[in-house]
C-alpha cells in the first residue's frame, strides 16, 4: 500500500538542455505560433485542421504519417492550415490500460516515463526539423507540460479534466491557443467558466513555485459531444449547437471567440466513419453565416494510416491501438474537400 518515491526524474530545463530545439526549428516554430494566432483572433481567413491519431503509439508510424501531411499541406497551405495531433497522453477512465507514449514508449514494455520523456522529445523533434509543421497535444498532466512548452503550438483540454482548477490555472499561463472541450455531461457553463479561467490572470502553486499568469486569451471552446444518464451519445456539432454557443460567447464578452469542433467521440456515437459526413456538415453550416464563419475556426478530427483499431500485440503498422482512427486514403481526400469549402 501506499506510495514509492523510486526515481527522481529530470526538470523540464534539464530535459530541455539535453535534447534542445535548434535555432533554425524554434523560428518556423514562433512563425506557426504567429500564423495559428491570426486564426484564432480573426486577423487570418485560413482554416485550422487538426488532425491525426488518437494517440502517438509508435515513434515510426507517427513520423511517418506526419510526413504525408506534409504533402498535402503543401497544396492547401492557402486555405488550410494543419496540425499534426501527436497527442502522447491517453487518458483512461477506469486508468487501466495504454496511457500513452508518455508511460510508455514501447506499448509492449512496463512503463518507463524518463524514456518516455526522452523519446517524446526526440520524435516532436524530428517531426519539427523534417516537416515545420506546428504540433498539438493534449494536457492530461499540467506539471508536465514544461517538457515540452517550446514544441508545442496547440493544446487540448479533455472532457474529464475541464473541470479541475489546476488545468485551467496552467491554460492561463500559455501563449499559444488551448481548446477547452466541453464536459462528457455536456453542461456548457462548465466549458464557458474554464475559458474564462483561462483567459484571465492568476497566482497558484505550479511545480514547487508561485507563478504568477497574465491570462491566454486564445482559450476557446472544443464541441465533443456529450453523453446522457443512460449513456448514449449526444451530438452538438449541428448548426443549432454552434449558434447557441456563439450566443453564450457574445454574453460572456470573451477576447477573441472562437470553436474548434471535434469530429469524433461523442459527435461521432464512436463511430469514427461518421467524422467525413460531420466534418462536411459543419462546412456547410459554417458558410450559410457570416458569423458562423468567423466563428468556427477549425476541425479536430482522428486520423491514422490505416483506418480502425486494433489490439496492441496485432502489430498491423499505422494502425490505432487505442481509439479507430480513419484511414490515409479517407483522410487526404477530407483535407481537400475541406480546403474546398473554406
Amino acid at each position: 500500500m501506499g506510495s514509492t518515491f523510486f526515481r527522481k526524474l529530470p526538470t523540464p530545463l534539464e530535459i530541455k538542455t539535453m535534447y534542445p530545439v535548434p535555432e533554425a526549428v524554434a523560428q518556423k516554430k514562433k512563425e506557426n505560433d504567429e500564423e495559428l494566432r491570426k486564426i484564432f483572433t480573426g486577423e487570418s481567413d485560413k482554416f485550422a485542421v487538426i488532425i491525426g491519431p488518437c494517440s502517438a503509439d509508435n515513434q515510426e508510424a507517427v513520423e511517418d504519417y506526419v510526413g504525408r501531411l506534409a504533402k498535402v499541406q503543401e497544396q492547401v497551405k492557402d486555405k488550410l492550415f494543419i496540425v499534426p495531433r501527436v497527442y502522447t497522453n491517453k487518458p483512461r477512465t477506469t486508468g487501466k490500460g495504454y496511457k500513452g507514449m508518455l508511460h510508455q514508449p514501447d506499448p509492449e514494455k512496463k512503463p518507463d516515463l524518463l524514456q518516455g520523456l526522452i523519446t517524446i522529445r526526440q520524435m516532436f523533434l524530428k517531426i519539427m526539423e523534417e516537416t515545420g509543421f506546428p504540433l498539438a497535444d493534449e494536457m492530461l498532466y499540467p506539471e508536465n507540460t514544461r517538457y515540452f512548452s517550446d514544441c508545442l503550438s496547440y493544446v487540448a483540454i479533455g472532457a474529464r479534466s475541464v473541470e479541475n482548477q489546476q488545468h485551467r490555472l496552467t491554460a492561463s499561463g500559455l501563449e499559444i491557443p488551448v481548446g477547452m472541450k466541453n464536459p462528457t455531461s455536456g453542461d456548457l457553463s462548465i466549458m464557458m467558466n474554464s475559458i474564462e479561467a483561462a483567459q484571465s490572470a492568476h497566482s497558484f502553486l505550479y511545480r514547487g513555485w508561485e507563478v504568477q499568469t497574465e491570462g491566454n486569451d486564445l482559450a476557446h471552446a472544443i464541441l465533443r459531444g456529450a453523453v446522457n444518464q443512460y449513456g448514449q451519445c449526444i451530438p452538438n456539432y449541428h448548426y443549432e449547437d454552434m449558434v447557441n454557443l456563439y450566443d453564450l460567447y457574445l454574453k460572456k464578452g470573451f477576447a477573441n471567440p472562437a470553436v474548434v469542433i471535434d469530429c469524433n467521440h461523442s459527435n461521432s456515437n464512436k463511430k469514427y466513419m461518421e467524422q467525413i459526413r460531420i466534418a462536411k456538415e459543419i462546412m456547410h453550416n459554417r458558410k450559410n453565416s457570416e458569423e458562423l464563419k468567423k466563428f468556427v475556426k477549425g476541425l479536430m478530427i482522428e486520423s491514422y494510416i490505416v483506418g480502425g483499431s486494433q489490439k496492441v500485440d496485432e502489430h498491423c503498422y499505422g494502425k490505432s491501438i487505442t481509439d479507430p482512427c480513419i484511414g490515409w486514403e479517407d483522410t487526404e481526400k477530407l483535407l481537400y474537400t475541406i480546403a474546398e469549402q473554406v
